[in-house]
Protein backbone atom coordinates (compact mmCIF):
# COMPACT_ATOMS: atom_id res chain seq x y z
CA UNK A 1 0.00 0.00 0.00
CA UNK A 2 1.34 3.41 -0.89
CA UNK A 3 1.88 6.14 1.68
CA UNK A 4 -0.87 8.24 0.01
CA UNK A 5 -3.43 5.42 0.29
CA UNK A 6 -2.41 4.79 3.92
CA UNK A 7 -2.98 8.48 4.69
CA UNK A 8 -6.37 8.37 2.94
CA UNK A 9 -7.30 5.33 5.03
CA UNK A 10 -6.16 7.02 8.24
CA UNK A 11 -7.98 10.24 7.32
CA UNK A 12 -11.19 8.28 6.66
CA UNK A 13 -10.74 6.35 9.91
CA UNK A 14 -10.31 9.57 11.89
CA UNK A 15 -13.34 11.19 10.23
CA UNK A 16 -15.42 8.16 11.18
CA UNK A 17 -14.02 8.29 14.72
CA UNK A 18 -14.85 11.96 15.12
CA UNK A 19 -18.39 11.45 13.83
CA UNK A 20 -18.88 8.53 16.19
CA UNK A 21 -17.44 10.41 19.17
CA UNK A 22 -19.69 13.40 18.48
CA UNK A 23 -22.72 11.09 18.79
CA UNK A 24 -21.37 8.96 21.70
CA UNK A 25 -22.74 10.56 24.85
CA UNK A 26 -21.85 7.50 26.96
CA UNK A 27 -18.13 7.72 26.22
CA UNK A 28 -18.07 11.50 26.60
CA UNK A 29 -19.90 11.36 29.96
CA UNK A 30 -17.35 8.83 31.25
CA UNK A 31 -14.51 11.16 30.27
CA UNK A 32 -13.21 8.76 27.62
CA UNK A 33 -10.56 10.19 25.30
CA UNK A 34 -10.28 8.38 21.96
CA UNK A 35 -7.52 8.31 19.38
CA UNK A 36 -7.77 6.54 16.04
CA UNK A 37 -4.24 5.39 15.25
CA UNK A 38 -4.92 3.40 12.05
CA UNK A 39 -7.80 1.79 10.20
CA UNK A 40 -8.94 -1.04 12.48
CA UNK A 41 -7.08 0.33 15.51
CA UNK A 42 -8.18 2.69 18.27
CA UNK A 43 -7.08 3.71 21.74
CA UNK A 44 -9.41 4.89 24.48
CA UNK A 45 -8.59 6.00 28.00
CA UNK A 46 -10.13 7.42 31.14
CA UNK A 47 -9.30 8.04 34.77
CA UNK A 48 -11.04 5.92 37.41
CA UNK A 49 -13.24 8.35 39.34
CA UNK A 50 -14.93 7.93 42.73
CA UNK A 51 -18.29 7.12 41.13
CA UNK A 52 -16.66 4.16 39.30
CA UNK A 53 -15.42 2.42 42.47
CA UNK A 54 -17.45 -0.46 43.90
CA UNK A 55 -17.89 -1.84 47.42
CA UNK A 56 -14.49 -3.57 47.25
CA UNK A 57 -12.79 -0.20 46.72
CA UNK A 58 -11.80 -1.12 43.15
CA UNK A 59 -13.07 -0.01 39.76
CA UNK A 60 -16.33 -1.74 38.90
CA UNK A 61 -15.70 -4.28 36.13
CA UNK A 62 -18.54 -2.84 34.09
CA UNK A 63 -16.60 0.39 33.63
CA UNK A 64 -13.51 -1.50 32.50
CA UNK A 65 -15.68 -3.46 30.06
CA UNK A 66 -17.23 -0.21 28.82
CA UNK A 67 -13.80 1.33 28.18
CA UNK A 68 -12.68 -1.77 26.26
CA UNK A 69 -15.98 -1.91 24.38
CA UNK A 70 -15.62 1.74 23.37
CA UNK A 71 -12.13 1.13 21.97
CA UNK A 72 -13.49 -1.92 20.12
CA UNK A 73 -16.39 0.10 18.69
CA UNK A 74 -14.14 2.90 17.47
CA UNK A 75 -11.68 0.42 15.91
CA UNK A 76 -14.29 -1.51 13.96
CA UNK A 77 -16.05 1.64 12.72
CA UNK A 78 -13.03 3.09 10.90
CA UNK A 79 -14.08 1.99 7.41
CA UNK A 80 -17.24 4.09 6.78
CA UNK A 81 -19.35 0.99 7.32
CA UNK A 82 -21.76 0.94 10.27
CA UNK A 83 -20.53 -1.89 12.46
CA UNK A 84 -21.99 -3.16 15.73
CA UNK A 85 -20.94 -5.67 18.37
CA UNK A 86 -22.14 -9.23 17.82
CA UNK A 87 -20.36 -10.68 20.86
CA UNK A 88 -17.74 -9.75 23.43
CA UNK A 89 -15.93 -11.25 26.39
CA UNK A 90 -13.46 -9.96 28.95
CA UNK A 91 -10.91 -11.43 31.33
CA UNK A 92 -10.11 -9.30 34.39
CA UNK A 93 -6.47 -9.81 35.37
CA UNK A 94 -5.86 -7.23 38.10
CA UNK A 95 -7.93 -4.57 39.83
CA UNK A 96 -7.93 -0.90 38.93
CA UNK A 97 -8.04 1.65 41.75
CA UNK A 98 -9.38 5.14 42.23
CA UNK A 99 -7.19 7.58 40.28
CA UNK A 100 -5.76 4.94 37.92
CA UNK A 101 -5.50 6.02 34.28
CA UNK A 102 -6.72 3.12 32.14
CA UNK A 103 -5.90 2.77 28.45
CA UNK A 104 -7.62 0.32 26.11
CA UNK A 105 -5.86 -0.46 22.82
CA UNK A 106 -8.06 -2.20 20.25
CA UNK A 107 -6.48 -4.04 17.32
CA UNK A 108 -8.19 -5.68 14.40
CA UNK A 109 -7.30 -9.37 14.14
CA UNK A 110 -9.59 -10.28 11.24
CA UNK A 111 -12.00 -8.34 9.05
CA UNK A 112 -14.19 -10.17 6.61
CA UNK A 113 -17.07 -9.01 4.45
CA UNK A 114 -19.54 -8.81 7.36
CA UNK A 115 -17.69 -9.89 10.54
CA UNK A 116 -14.51 -8.96 12.33
CA UNK A 117 -12.53 -9.98 15.41
CA UNK A 118 -10.86 -7.35 17.60
CA UNK A 119 -8.62 -7.76 20.64
CA UNK A 120 -8.39 -5.06 23.28
CA UNK A 121 -5.71 -4.83 25.95
CA UNK A 122 -6.54 -2.62 28.94
CA UNK A 123 -3.55 -1.36 30.92
CA UNK A 124 -3.04 1.04 33.81
CA UNK A 125 -0.70 4.04 34.02
CA UNK A 126 2.18 1.70 34.95
CA UNK A 127 1.66 -0.43 31.83
CA UNK A 128 0.33 -3.39 33.83
CA UNK A 129 -2.38 -5.35 32.05
CA UNK A 130 -5.74 -4.96 33.81
CA UNK A 131 -7.98 -6.85 31.35
CA UNK A 132 -8.11 -8.63 28.00
CA UNK A 133 -11.21 -8.19 25.84
CA UNK A 134 -12.21 -9.84 22.58
CA UNK A 135 -15.06 -8.56 20.44
CA UNK A 136 -16.76 -9.89 17.34
CA UNK A 137 -18.23 -7.24 15.07
CA UNK A 138 -20.99 -7.33 12.49
CA UNK A 139 -21.14 -4.92 9.57
CA UNK A 140 -24.54 -3.62 8.46
CA UNK A 141 -23.23 -2.71 5.02
CA UNK A 142 -24.53 0.84 5.46
CA UNK A 143 -22.23 3.89 5.14
CA UNK A 144 -21.40 5.75 8.34
CA UNK A 145 -20.48 9.15 6.92
CA UNK A 146 -22.77 11.32 4.82
CA UNK A 147 -21.83 11.38 1.12
CA UNK A 148 -19.41 14.12 0.09
CA UNK A 149 -20.77 16.89 -2.20
CA UNK A 150 -18.97 15.40 -5.20
CA UNK A 151 -20.61 11.98 -4.55
CA UNK A 152 -24.16 13.37 -4.57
Amino acid sequence: MTEEKEMDGLELARRCGQRMFDDDLASRELGVVVEITAPGRAEAEFEVRANMVNGHDICHGGYIFTLADSAFAFACNTYDDITVAAAASIEFLRPAKLGDRLRAVASEQHRGRRNGIYDVVVTNQDGATVALFRGRSHSTGEPFLPPSPEEK
